[in-house]
């Protein structure tokens, strides 16, 4: 039901996006092209054939912003927030759907995490808005600076990526804005305040902000997300000390471009500097940032933070000889490490796969087919230039992978997989040697 949701979505909005009212100049966007861009609204990744600004009308724009707003929450969370509103009874296969859709420990108090999560994403996209509009309204002048300003605070705390800065330059991004510091710490604090989860924030304010108080979810989360950040802005800044993409800048200017691009390759798809610039050992680290990704139940993509330090945990678990896997003095699930290991093979099989078909079909080096690839499963969007001019073939294998990376790798696997009961018989045992 989560995968039709999603798919349904995507159908209507690539109706919507066909029909010439969508496009500023009149005309009928092929459904391939339509296609593509509704999926990389719905399923928030920020990937496109074209320039937001240029193509879309007014009209075409605002079918982008609602696909992204309601890929952001989860068309369960719509739904779910429907029911409630009109007073309708919620029941138990409801409240087990939204539980999944949204990562909640347990089925009770779901109820009361929908309404949570409705009020505190206007509430956080209206401050996002009356921030950026300190900015844009000055410029613009109200209404065009108004209506930038919510486009982008909804982009950017969905994690979408999508924006509407190439009147001047398409596809620029926000490289005209790499310099300042404002409008890159508004976005930035959008970005990850979507990219926590929802659970992780009311878990924060029931909390009070403690660190020691939190659920075991939420210290790893808040744990990850810090050491994410924080590594992959030192990594990026000492990777390019010399590099293309840094050169005129000033030290302030090039700590804030590093920490804007650790901040939005997770699953924001933004840039403040031309990406096709970077050196290969900045995009590498790129790409294992995207695979990571943010946290589950977010508004972000990726194999998930959680999945990450359980993969990692494991490996001390067993250099320590431990029974079990252990973090902040709490014992983790027994099959927890086996669910996070299928997560990672899952996303790194078809990484390899998509990058294969990529390189071949588009004529252009692994690397960069990767990066394409990667930026697509984890939702991400952003792009080293390649995206607006792929083939059909490219086109089908990205929007495979931004559907999968939005409705996530275990969606997506019982989707597909059987009906039939588990055996309860085992199978006799004989050890194999690994390592």
């Amino acid at each position: 039901m989560l995968l039709a949701g999603y798919l349904t979505v995507i159908l209507i909005g690539t109706v919507l996006l066909m029909l010439p009212v969508s496009s500023r100049e009149g005309i009928v966007t092929p459904v391939t092209d339509s296609f593509f861009t509704a999926v990389s609204a719905a399923c928030v990744t920020g990937l496109v054939r074209f320039d937001t600004y240029t193509h879309w009308s007014l009209f075409g724009q605002i079918v982008l912003l609602l696909l992204i707003q309601v890929g952001g929450l989860g068309f369960m969370t719509i739904l779910l927030s429907a029911h409630t509103f009109s007073g309708q009874k919620i029941g138990l296969s409801s409240r087990i759907l939204m539980r999944e859709a949204v990562a909640a420990p347990q089925v009770g108090g779901i109820v009361r995490m929908t309404r949570f999560i409705l009020k505190g994403t206007l509430l956080i996209e209206g401050l996002g808005a009356a921030a950026l509009a300190l900015y844009f309204c000055p410029r613009l002048g109200l209404f065009k600076g108004l209506y930038y300003s919510v486009f982008h605070s909804v982009s950017a705390f969905c994690n979408a990526g999508f924006d509407l800065m190439g009147a001047e330059t398409p596809f620029s991004s926000l490289t005209a804005e790499a310099g300042n510091w404002y409008l890159n710490l508004v976005i930035m604090a959008l970005i990850v305040i979507g990219g926590l989860g929802f659970f992780v924030w009311l878990d924060l304010l029931d909390s009070r902000f403690r660190f020691k108080n939190l659920r075991l979810h939420s210290k790893i989360v808040v744990f990850m997300t810090a050491v994410l950040l924080a590594g992959g802005a030192l990594g990026l800044f000492l990777l390019e000390l010399t590099g293309e993409a840094y050169e005129g800048m000033s030290l302030g200017d090039r700590i804030l471009a590093s920490l804007f691009q650790s901040v939005t390759v997770r699953t924001a798809g933004f840039n403040t500097v031309d990406l096709a610039a970077l050196r290969e050992g900045s995009i590498f680290l790129m790409i294992c940032l995207m695979v990571v990704g943010g946290s589950t139940g977010s508004t972000a993509g990726g194999m998930k933070t959680t999945t990450a330090a359980v993969l990692v945990l494991s490996i001390f678990s067993t250099f320590r000889q431990k029974k079990n896997v252990e973090c902040f003095k709490r014992r983790l699930e027994d099959g927890i490490t086996r669910t996070a290991s299928c997560i990672f093979m899952m996303y790194l099989i078809l990484i390899i796969l998509s990058t294969l078909v990529l390189s071949a079909a588009e004529g252009i080096p692994v690397l960069t087919a990767m990066f394409e690839t990667t930026s697509a499963i984890a939702t991400v969007g952003v792009t080293l230039g390649i995206t607006p001019e792929v083939s059909m073939v490219s086109k089908l294998v990205l929007a495979f992978l931004m559907i999968f990376g939005r409705a996530g790798s275990l969606t997506m696997l019982l989707a597909f997989a059987s009906d039939r009961p588990p055996v309860a018989s085992k199978k006799p045992l004989e050890k194999i040697q690994v390592g």
